[in-house]
């Protein structure tokens, strides 16, 4: 019993600091290249110190190309943006931020979501809603397009039960078909859809939404539950081949999490 009792306050205290004060950076090579992409996802409108100057440091210490945010910088019932609208400013002073929309961006209500995407113009970023943005950086040509699914896929007459899926048509439709010329980087927030990326041409899509399952399972690398309620969510946090296209899921910055440290990516590539 005192054993028992022992490993619950460990793992308490662990749960505490974690959530607290953790943020871990991943750093991963893509062809060993020196275009540096930052990846940023599921803030849930958290804070890193006042005015979020912990994150801003650790991103800034990166020294980024660019910043890729795929989705879920706030929640859906935000009403004040005051924050949000200095991380946006304080980010694009690093580095160009593009950002990809995700389930709680597509959850508010409309006045809402058009003051957000105001307050991104305001300052800097670039949203990506169903858009595309064309850039050469150290010589390497990119297009980056954000694909805004549908909330649907997300959630459905207020649960979780038959959701919407999202097919190549739907993508293609709403974006356009990718650029011949350029290597495609694709923000989508939902990494489920990962066989439509791929056979639509995405390169290298950057997703989060699963928060890394939440909890990860020591020792065996897997995410225990997706937003959805779904156990063991097959794309959770890692990279990913699918096809031709490299997956780039991140596990995110807020929510409550166990053994899945709070992370920011770099991805170095050529």
């Amino acid at each position: 019993m005192k054993i028992l009792i022992a490993i619950f306050i460990i793992s308490a205290i662990y749960t505490i600091f974690e959530n607290t004060f953790m943020l871990k950076v991943r750093k991963i090579k893509i062809n060993k290249g020196n275009v540096r992409i930052l990846h940023i996802s599921d803030l849930h409108k958290r804070q890193f110190g006042n005015d979020n100057h912990r994150l801003l440091k650790v991103v800034s210490a990166q020294n980024p190309d660019i910043i890729i945010i795929s989705g879920d910088v706030i929640t859906r019932d935000i009403t004040d943006f005051n924050d949000t609208e200095k991380l946006f400013h304080n980010l694009s002073k690093i580095a160009p931020v593009y950002f990809g929309l995700g389930n709680h961006e597509l959850d508010l209500m409309p006045e809402n979501l058009s003051k957000l995407k105001a307050i991104a113009e305001n300052s800097g970023v670039i949203i990506l809603d169903n858009k595309s943005v064309f850039l050469s950086i150290k010589g390497i040509n990119f297009e980056i397009t954000g694909a805004s699914l549908k909330r649907e896929v997300y959630k459905k007459d207020g649960c979780y039960k038959n959701l919407d899926v999202y097919s190549l048509s739907e993508l293609q439709n709403a974006v356009g078909k990718p650029n011949s010329d350029a290597l495609n980087l694709l923000i989508a927030h939902n990494p489920l859809f990962a066989d439509v990326y791929n056979a639509w041409g995405a390169d290298i899509t950057f997703s989060g939404h699963i928060h890394g399952g939440a909890v990860r399972i020591p020792f065996l690398n897997l995410g225990l539950l997706s937003p959805e309620r779904r156990f063991f969510p097959r794309y959770s946090k890692g990279v990913y081949k699918v096809g031709n296209m490299l997956l780039c899921v991140s596990g995110g910055l807020g929510k409550l999490r166990l053994f899945n440290p709070p992370e920011i990516i770099v991805y170095e590539i050529s």
